[in-house]
């Protein structure tokens, strides 16, 4: 699960990959809203893997 993690890397980090006016939405050109939409999209991603995750045993 904590692959899932590397998305917003992959996705974010390679700029030529969305470095472009069109499509646009609401307005704003490609380039500002695909960045915007990777901040709901990290913490779903974020609390999957939370979520995942096994409980730290808090044994004395």
């Amino acid at each position: 699960m904590w692959v899932l993690l590397l998305l917003p890397f992959a996705g974010l980090l390679w700029v030529p990959f969305y470095n472009f006016q069109d499509p646009g939405f609401l307005g704003f050109p490609f380039f500002y809203w695909y960045q915007l939409a990777w901040v709901p999209l990290c913490s779903l991603l974020i609390w999957v893997v939370y979520r995942s995750r096994t409980p730290d045993d808090e044994t004395p």
